[in-house]
């Protein structure tokens, strides 16, 4: 049982009802009637530290924030592959990158899969995906989709909607939230329970604000992490070689020393006014060292801020939409991301490691009537989960080959016995933009084993979290941690074989080594 602010006794019991995959298969009539509708709101690389929800010390996100006080916060939930493709095809498919085909970013997602939707769709739902994509293929199992060409830009961004290629002109989280509200408001069929795939862009790289935010937090100094211009203490050969460093990696484009390409005259006119007075500062009085390592955090990291901040107040116009329509009560709200992401810890940004910050993702129930407003869930969850969830909530058959378990029993309070204690996690994209190098691991939540498994880099790491929550004193081979290190090897071998990982990954034809962008170097003393 997890523990709650709120101990309404009544409201549990009311909730404890057996789970979908127990009942009788429902009528059409009953399911329309009774089935919740799903909104699944999935950002990019909005990570845990900066949502009020979870403690930020950084910002404010009230609407955000509002799916905590209204539901569950679950503190424990992991991605299986750090980066966006990969996770994406996770949410479509249930199952892990070496089943589903999708290790990196250039994968494509074969569609003869068993996607989530289409299942969705026959159990008698309308499907809509709304947003970013980034699968290489067309979306398959909606009827309706609108989504980025690729990545995306910020500003004024060309989509393709059901095979066709439109153009916006706009800031592209108002233009997904736009879209989405229209496609509520004028054309899903009232008569069928709804799944809405409301998926954003921001706030990832290069992290553009909107014309609105541009002078959002200009007046404040952010707090730096603590380990902003720390080394990498125990940490192994992968730490030292990755290339993802506010000091080094960061250009001229991410620092906004340079304009996006796609604003038209207004929006130009309004960053340059902006931008241009700051930049002019910089050049006529350059800062060096350390100095300037704190200059570009402040600039990231207020960028990355403000991008969060359209991304809230967005979410907000959707919530307000669903009480205004009376599809409130009737609604499961999900807000989540598709990793984790460094705000400077380390002297990092980005993600991809299976440590902490890029490992764990931000996840927010909102379900009336079945969960217990302002709770915490502590249990081991996945983004393997959601396709399950989503097909018990419909009264859907679960495929028996998903390597994830519906969270229901969880919204309604319960943890059941068997419920997963341990988790594995693969990473495969190298050589690749940061080169973080190939690894696997487990960890419990508290202890945490990864083997970075190249010829060159052929390495343990072994870290207890709750004396080293940065995960900087590599403990893999000290005697003391000895009875835990062979547990974690145990539930290593045990999960890869239970999961059927193949002993090599496939052919890399499809990894290259990237040119680095003009940076803004930075000399450390």
């Amino acid at each position: 049982m997890c523990p709650t602010r709120f101990a309404g006794l009544l409201l549990i019991l009311l909730t404890l009802a057996p789970s979908a995959r127990s009942q009788p298969a429902p009528t059409p009539a009953d399911r329309t009637a009774s089935r919740p509708n799903i909104l699944f709101v999935f950002t990019d690389d909005h990570t845990a530290q900066a949502i009020g929800a979870y403690g930020s010390r950084l910002n404010r996100t009230p609407r955000i924030d509002q799916l905590a006080i209204e539901g569950v916060r679950f503190d424990n939930c992991y991605v299986t592959n750090s980066i966006c493709g990969p996770c994406r095809a996770v949410v479509q498919t249930g199952t892990y990158s070496h089943v589903n085909g999708v290790y990196h970013n250039r994968n494509a997602l074969h569609p003869s899969q068993a996607v989530m939707p289409r299942l969705l769709q026959q159990a008698g739902y309308q499907t809509a995906l709304i947003g970013k994509w980034h699968l290489q293929n067309d979306p398959a199992g909606y009827d309706h989709w609108e989504v980025l060409i690729g990545q995306g830009p910020y500003y004024n961004p060309p989509m393709i909607r059901n095979g066709q290629r439109v153009q916006h002109i706009g800031y592209t989280t108002d233009v997904i939230t736009d879209l989405a509200l229209a496609w509520l408001r004028d054309q899903r069929d009232p008569e069928k329970p709804f799944l809405l795939m409301y998926q954003h862009k921001a706030p990832h790289r290069p992290w553009d604000p909107s014309p609105r935010h541009l002078h959002l937090y200009e007046d404040e100094t952010i707090p730096e992490p603590p380990t902003l211009l720390t080394h990498y203490g125990r940490r192994g050969t992968a730490a030292r070689q990755q290339d993802m460093t506010i000091a080094e990696t960061l250009d001229e484009r991410d620092l906004k020393l340079v304009a996006p390409t796609e604003l038209n005259d207004e929006q130009r006119a309004a960053w340059n006014a902006a931008y241009e007075p700051r930049n002019i500062r910089f050049r006529e009085h350059p800062p060096t060292g350390v100095d300037l390592v704190r200059w570009k955090y402040q600039r990231y990291i207020k960028d990355y801020l403000r991008c969060v901040a359209a991304l809230d107040e967005n979410l907000g116009r959707l919530l307000d939409y669903l009480d205004e329509a009376g599809l409130a009560e009737n609604t499961i709200v999900i807000y989540t991301s598709d990793q984790g992401f460094y705000l400077g810890e380390q002297g990092w940004f980005d993600k991809r490691w299976m440590y902490d910050i890029s490992l764990r993702m931000p996840l927010l129930v909102r379900w009336p009537g079945v969960v217990a407003p302002g709770t915490f869930q502590d249990a081991i969850v996945s983004v393997l989960d959601f396709m399950p969830t989503f097909l018990e909530v419909a009264g859907a058959e679960i495929p028996t080959h998903l390597h994830g378990r519906s969270l229901v029993p969880l919204l309604r309070g319960e943890r059941p016995a068997d419920w997963r204690t341990t988790f594995y996690y693969h990473y495969y994209e190298y050589p690749g933009w940061h080169y973080v190098r190939k690894h696997y691991g487990v960890t419990d939540s508290r202890f945490k084993l990864m083997h970075f498994y190249e010829a060159d880099v052929n390495e343990w790491e072994l870290y207890d979290l709750k004396f080293d929550p940065d995960e900087t004193h590599n403990l893999y081979g000290h005697p003391v941690y000895g009875p835990v290190q062979e547990r974690l090897l145990a539930a290593l071998k045990e999960w890869r074989t239970k999961l059927a990982v193949p002993e090599s990954d496939p052919p890399e034809s499809e990894l290259r080594d990237f040119p680095h962008r003009t940076r803004i170097r930075t000399t450390m003393p």
